[in-house]
């Protein structure tokens, strides 16, 4: 499917072949058009903000991707999922971009699982600076999502005593609960949230496998507009994620492709640094917790006051939405989020729709994903974690696999101590 992407008023009809197009930075002017970013122009600028050129040009293209991710739905492949997708975007330097080409495909394929074309014409985003920029003394950028492990990431990056910009994707549910984390780590920290706004007419694909490039495009934003950055200093992104996760191994070869996102997977995330190394944008990712699992991350967290204070109301369900806004208790992040409470020893207060896994019936102890951490425990624990991890761990990218082969070793060790103590059968 072929999905065009520009700023409002740039001349679609030049490309006369789109299935799709996406308006960037407004909203769409015209039934059967979509559009992405209506509200971060005003963000921005609201928050006196100046960014680099190539961190707009890189969100133009982050904003594209998501919204082309959203759009097309997946159950219209002939494999039910992999999509073939050719992207055009328009940004303010369509020859830099151009080079970039195959690195970015090589990212998005590994992200998303599907074929990707991408290529990039003129007419990108048009930004007034505004009158007085602010250059933020901040000396890192920390993405705080509303869950659990950016929690703990923004509590323990201020106890060694940085001071972080934060940033956030808003998410219905989750917006103030950004806004309460800011807020009440380190006396206050900087934050900024932007929502990338994805839609198109019809029903919107709903598995999201490119949202991290769009965290981490907002990241990027944001660090190019700090004094640091400005002074020619090289800004550390934080994305905090616990190593079990990052990694997220298929559970059951069935989970290969639906079920296993790659959102802070080393691989991706190597592939993302590599692009803004040729890009010259100077930010350094880092995720502190690859080799720990979510159990460690809150026990090593250096605050455990306010920890114990805000664990409760983070989120961490797959479907929290669709939930009304509460944990179901059964997808992974749940099961894994409530194996870390198990792990942390502290009472998990959080509010479950489906709290008793003992209950053995479809809702419960035999619903999909319960079964699936069940049969991936007992597969480790006979068959050994070698032959369940199988080629989840295979890319060069990667470098010494034993650590992180450890890390996912202990996660599952995690997971399975939950299931027995929950009398998961």
């Amino acid at each position: 499917m072929n999905v065009v992407c520009a700023p409002a008023g740039w001349d679609f009809g030049a490309q006369g072949n789109a299935d799709l197009e996406v308006i960037l930075y407004s909203h769409a002017d015209r039934a059967g058009r979509g559009s992405a970013g209506a509200s971060i122009l005003r963000a921005i600028h609201r928050a006196r903000l100046d960014p680099d050129p190539h961190a707009w040009d890189l969100l133009s293209i982050a904003l594209a991707v998501v919204a082309a991710d959203t759009c097309l739905s997946r159950d219209t492949s002939p494999d039910g999922w992999t999509r073939e997708i050719a992207l055009t975007v328009a940004v303010s330097d369509p020859a830099f971009w151009a080079s970039q080409r195959a690195l970015l495909e090589q990212q998005l394929r590994f992200l998303t699982t599907d074929l990707w074309t991408v290529s990039f014409t003129d007419g990108g985003v048009h930004y007034d600076q505004p009158t007085k920029p602010i250059l933020a003394e901040e000396d890192c950028i920390s993405l705080l999502s509303g869950g659990m492990d950016s929690l703990v990431g923004a509590i323990d990056i201020v106890s060694h005593g940085k001071r972080p910009f934060v940033v956030s994707q808003v998410a219905q549910g989750d917006k103030e609960k950004q806004t309460l984390f800011a807020s009440s780590i380190g006396g206050g920290l900087r934050h900024l949230q932007l929502n990338h706004d994805a839609n198109a007419p019809g029903v919107n694909e709903r598995s999201q496998r490119a949202r991290s490039i769009i965290f981490l495009a907002y990241g990027v934003l944001a660090a190019s507009s700090l004094k640091r950055y400005r002074d020619g200093q090289r800004i550390p992104l934080y994305v905090c994620e616990n190593g079990f996760i990052a990694i997220n191994p298929a559970l059951t070869p069935g989970r290969l492709g639906s079920l296993s996102t790659r959102t802070a997977h080393p691989v991706f995330l190597s592939l993302f640094q590599r692009l803004l190394d040729e890009t010259g944008l100077r930010a350094r990712i880092e995720n502190p917790y690859a080799l720990k699992t979510k159990g460690e991350m809150l026990t090593g967290c250096a605050d455990q006051k306010t920890l114990r204070q805000h664990a409760a109301d983070s989120t961490s369900c797959g479907r929290f939405a669709r939930m009304g806004y509460c944990h179901c208790g059964r997808c992974v992040p749940c099961l894994i989020r409530r194996a870390a409470f198990q792990a942390w020893k502290q009472t998990d207060t959080t509010k479950y729709r489906y709290g008793r896994l003992s209950k053995n019936d479809p809702d419960h102890g035999r619903f999909d994903d319960v079964r699936s951490a069940a049969i991936a425990v007992v597969d480790v624990r006979s068959e050994g974690l070698d032959r369940w991890l199988g080629a989840s761990l295979s890319s060069p990218l990667i470098g010494d696999t034993a650590p992180y082969r450890d890390v996912v070793r202990r996660g599952i060790d995690e997971l399975g101590a939950f299931l027995d103590a929950a009398r998961v059968k």
